[in-house]
């Protein structure tokens, strides 16, 4: 698989001489409604040779209209880069949201879009995106600035996970609340860490459990806690099932620094300096401070066990 273009801005991008099937819209987490909307746009550009691109912006736009209350991301833009080229997108335009840009009046986005991306051909979105100043635009705006320029609007129905509307703002509360296997059924995998093993102070080694320590500092924490998880690498190796905890060990250290530690159950062929995948299965229970290390040590042993069980059929 080719690395998938990156473009700083819409006046920056340079994509292939072909048609072009843009994904527009923030896509924070890619879940299974994002998927949907680019999977619309891979399968269309596949038909006639054509280019899949995404925009999306960067930062999130409550840094600008809410300073005080900024939403915290799911999704770095370095990692959504990686997971749409897995998804088949050919490039990832990211404008950059500022003042100038909110204040471009709805009506005349889709004009700024032809301007820069001559080739464009079909725009695709949520059938609930709004864009433009003050949100004023909507589906039906971009489709009736659409009429006459030789460009196609394709809206796409909200996602839901059983009944409820699946959304960036709903996997977020999920993951803070610690409802892992709710958050992944909406994202349509499993929420995940990247990060490099570092070296710790090895005090898990010292009891029995070493551990792996991950590098990872993510904006949107999920809920401290202990979870059953699998570790990979980009190599195609196979995944190997671990027990992670993520947060302030209390027991063992003073700290307000979250840390993501992962024991594997299995020989644990990794070390510093590796790249590795932490990927969320279950939520096992909340971190917790221990008397002392004994207990601490029996209650790692009874979350390998439980961990154990759940990945089985993992």
């Amino acid at each position: 698989m080719s690395a998938i273009l990156q473009f700083s801005g819409l006046a920056a991008s340079q994509l292939p001489d072909r048609p072009l099937h843009l994904a527009v819209g923030m896509f924070d987490g890619l879940h299974r409604g994002h998927q949907a909307v680019i999977q619309q746009a891979v399968d269309a550009a596949k038909e006639e040779n054509g280019v899949v691109a995404v925009l999306t912006f960067w930062p999130h736009p409550s840094v600008l209209f809410r300073p005080q209350d900024v939403t915290r991301i799911i999704m770095t833009p370095a990692v959504k880069a990686h997971v749409l080229n897995r998804l088949g997108v050919s490039a990832l335009i990211t404008e950059p949201f500022t003042p100038e840009f909110a204040a471009l009046p709805a009506e005349k986005f889709l004009p700024m879009l032809q301007h820069n991306l001559p080739r464009l051909k079909v725009v695709y979105v949520g059938e609930n995106w709004r864009f433009g100043r003050g949100r004023m635009g909507d589906v039906g705006l971009l489709k009736q600035s659409a009429k006459g320029s030789g460009l196609n609007v394709v809206s796409v129905p909200r996602v839901r996970n059983e009944d409820e509307a699946i959304s960036s703002t709903a996997i977020r509360s999920l993951l803070e609340k610690g409802e892992i296997e709710r958050a992944n059924q909406m994202l349509g995998y499993e929420y995940f860490a990247d990060g490099t093993v570092v070296p710790g102070k090895g005090l898990g080694r010292k009891i029995g459990f070493p551990t792996l320590n991950l590098n990872w500092v993510p904006d949107l924490r999920p809920r401290f806690g202990v979870y059953a998880v699998k570790v990979r690498k980009e190599d195609g190796s196979p995944s190997l099932p671990g027990v992670a905890n993520y947060g302030l060990r209390p027991t063992v250290e003073d700290t307000t620094e979250p840390r993501l530690e992962v024991h594997l159950l299995t020989d644990c062929p990794y070390g510093p300096g590796e790249e590795l995948t932490v990927e969320f299965h279950a939520f096992l229970r909340g971190e917790q401070q221990f008397s002392g290390v004994i207990e601490l040590e029996k209650q790692i042993a009874r979350d390998r066990v439980t961990a154990a069980s759940i990945l089985a059929g993992a």
